[in-house]
């Protein structure tokens, strides 16, 4: 064996998002983003993270509509769609000293297959795709109901994990991206495919639940024959084939499908929403029944088939009677007595091809740059850093002012705006404000706690840029009346000299100047003695000579009774005088000869505090 030089195989960097979020290996890519599986490093957990192009994230508007609909989409928590826990921003400088902004948002991590492989293998059966289709139809349910219109619902955002639960993902990622693309071919770009849109999707009017509704019909149609209803060589002419084409009944596309769920992909699938289910529980309703119902026959699927595409068939028929038309006008030999459908098709091909070409340029190429030449457009730099937006507009030969002001909306250190604003065309040299956020305005706590609460009103109304909150009182049995014993701000408390947002109402703790007691009688004298000697109060003791004592002393009456006193005073308990030996008498203040201690006679012998009667006589204490 031959020694070799070796040569330590370095492991890659590791790549951290917000500083919480560990990227580690990649699930799937598709055209808008990447997966990867990753591990939240707080919580400690794992998790799915997508990480969006970056191409995306050019667009302010874009940045912000994703972070709007992620949220919206983090509020749904529902068993038949993928949870979204966070939504964030990876920043980076980039070569030119700028930022580079990349939106992620961090997912359940669910183990499964994507329901598009499912597809592929093969056409399902009635009861398989029935059973996905409700599963997408459930998760849809209930986020239509929040209001949350998930506009691209197709196979590959659907999940079915090992147990056989489908989950849909991506909800709001489509209409972030719709809302800020311009045209139907850039928009096809950025979410893979255009199989799956409605057809107002396709002619870029709003759209509602139905829309959903319409692509879950597509899904289905799919399931059952191997394929979408509608395919072509380009997102644009399949966006055609959803606004003008009628769908042929997935039995006429696939023998094997079965034919009672023919009815329900043709009326999800009614170019008018009106036509559509109205709604998502509906949908349900029809696709159970129709397991359990009859096939319709052949008259009656094309009866449905004009009561829903009947503009669109009958379109259908003219531009072939059209094309028919003018090939025999030009000399064409037909070979057939119907109109000459490869030819038609081959045409109507074409043209569509050509559509598409048309818009991959205007959205590939760049616009036409009708600007002087001596003039530029103020680039957007909303957001970023202030030493990267004065360095992109000095580049572009503008003159730049940074100035600031406080923001409760715009994090610290970032432009908040210029003016002129973004887009202004401007002659070089030219003067551009850059208004840069301070963050929010921040107010310092005075000197409350162990003052006062007239002096920490005072403190509170002058000019702290503080408010006073809750006056809440406290029993503490070493403060005087209008101590303030403690500041709060939201629940927190706080300190002199701490910082807090202006305006920020102060609640204060204020001593009452009393203490709370209980009754205590039936106790050991002992110890409720100690018990009201822990809160500070004096205690003194009284004897009842109308009864008996007890070992140990037991509390007979307190005064005063439970409740608030004031801090430091006074409590009296009462107990029973303890009994005289050897007298009938139970003892008490005798007066009389006699001596407790040595049995001589004597006169005036009280006793020792004995309870008993007060009668005079001659006695002796110990018999």
């Amino acid at each position: 064996m031959t020694d070799e030089p070796t040569q330590a195989l370095q492991a890659p960097e590791e790549r951290i998002l917000s500083g919480r979020y560990r990227v580690d290996s990649l699930i799937g890519r598709g055209g808008m983003a990447t997966v990867h599986r990753g591990y939240d490093l707080t919580l400690g957990r794992t998790v799915a993270i997508k990480i969006l192009d970056r191409d995306l994230a050019r667009d302010n508007t874009f940045r912000t509509r994703f972070r709007l609909e992620a949220q919206a989409a983090s509020r749904m928590a529902h068993a038949s769609i993928v949870r979204v826990y966070d939504a964030g921003e990876d920043l980076e400088d980039d070569p030119a000293g700028g930022i580079t902004h990349t939106p992620f948002i961090v997912m359940e991590l669910v183990r499964g297959r994507l329901l598009s492989e499912i597809a592929a293998d093969a056409p399902l059966s009635a009861e398989d795709a029935a059973r996905y289709v409700d599963g997408i139809l459930e998760a849809l349910e209930y986020s239509h109901r929040a209001g949350v219109v998930h506009r691209d619902i197709k196979p590959g955002n659907v999940m079915v994990t090992d147990d056989g639960q489908v989950k849909v993902m991506d909800f709001g990622i489509a209409r972030a991206v719709s809302d800020t693309s311009a045209t139907v071919a850039e928009t096809t770009t950025i979410l893979g495919t255009a199989a799956y849109f409605s057809p107002e999707q396709a002619q870029g009017e709003p759209v509602d639940a139905r829309a959903d509704l319409y692509s879950t019909g597509v899904v289905l149609y799919e399931l059952l024959t191997g394929r979408p209803p509608f395919v072509g060589g380009s997102p644009v002419a399949v966006a055609y084939q959803h606004v003008r084409e009628a769908p042929v009944p997935p039995t006429q596309r696939y023998p094997d499908a079965p034919a009672q769920l023919d009815p329900i992909v043709m009326r999800a699938l009614a170019k008018d929403p009106a036509q559509r289910y109205p709604d998502a529980a509906t949908f349900r309703e029809a696709l159970d029944a129709a397991l359990d119902g009859k096939t319709l026959s052949q008259r009656q699927l094309t009866h449905l088939a004009d009561e829903l595409y009947g503009d669109q068939r009958r379109a259908q028929h003219e531009i072939e009677h059209t094309f028919a038309e003018l090939s025999s006008e030009n000399g064409v030999a037909r070979t057939q007595s119907g109109p000459p459908t490869a030819w038609v098709w081959a045409a109507i091909a074409l043209i569509v091809a050509s559509v598409a070409a048309l818009a991959f340029w205007v959205v590939e190429s760049d616009p036409m740059d009708l600007r002087v030449a001596d003039t530029v457009d103020v680039v957007d730099v909303t957001g970023w850093t202030a030493s990267a937006a004065e360095r992109e507009l000095t580049a572009d030969g503008l003159e730049v002012q940074v100035s600031s002001q406080p923001s409760d909306s715009v994090p610290e250190g970032a432009v908040i705006e210029t003016q002129p604003g973004p887009g202004t065309s401007l002659e070089l040299g030219a003067h551009v404000d850059i208004l840069v956020s301070d963050g929010p305005l921040m107010a310092k706590i005075p000197s409350l706690v162990g003052g006062t609460e007239e002096a920490a009103r005072a403190a509170l109304d002058g000019d702290s840029g503080l408010q006073l909150g809750r006056i809440l009182p406290l029993n503490d049995p070493e403060a005087a009346a209008g101590t303030v014993l403690a500041a709060e701000v939201d629940g927190d408390e706080v300190d002199e000299g701490e910082e807090v947002l202006e305006g920020s109402r102060v609640d204060l703790t204020v001593a009452t100047g009393r203490v709370t007691i209980n009754d205590l009688t039936g106790m050991p004298y002992e110890l409720a003695k100690k018990e009201f000697e822990a809160l500070g109060l004096t205690v003194t003791q009284t004897r009842d000579d109308g009864c008996t004592a007890t070992n140990p002393l037991v509390v007979e009456t307190q005064n005063p009774a439970a409740g608030d006193v004031d801090i430091h005073s006074t409590v009296t308990l009462r107990v029973c005088a303890p009994v005289k030996v050897g007298s009938e008498d139970p003892g008490g203040e005798n007066e009389g000869s006699g001596n407790q201690d040595t049995g001589d006679s004597g006169t005036g012998n009280k006793g020792a505090e004995n309870k008993g009667s007060e009668g005079k006589g001659s006695g002796n204490a110990n018999g």
